[in-house]
């Protein structure tokens, strides 16, 4: 898979993620995609370690899609935990 296409993973699993998990996260775009790219090696790394499955190189695999929402499900959960609810307000 090339650059773009981890983009465009890490977009799209980004924005699946706060879908799944809503609140008001800081970042806007950039921080959805971010978090989506880093989910998704999140992801991939958990699924290797764990599940002993390898990456897959396809970029239309739905266990790589999975385990990148997984990711960046894990990041978002993660933050709010350290951060405190996003939701609440001062």
């Amino acid at each position: 898979m090339g650059i773009v296409s981890w983009l465009v993973l890490g977009l799209v699993a980004g924005v699946i993620a706060k879908v799944l998990l809503p609140g008001r996260d800081p970042g806007g775009l950039v921080g959805t995609t971010l978090t989506g790219i880093v989910g998704s090696f999140v992801g991939g790394w958990l699924s290797t370690k764990f599940l002993d499955r390898p990456i897959p190189k396809d970029f239309f695999d739905p266990a790589m899609w999975v385990a990148s929402i997984a990711g960046a499900l894990v990041l978002l959960i993660a933050y709010r935990l350290l951060f405190g609810n996003s939701r609440a307000r001062d």
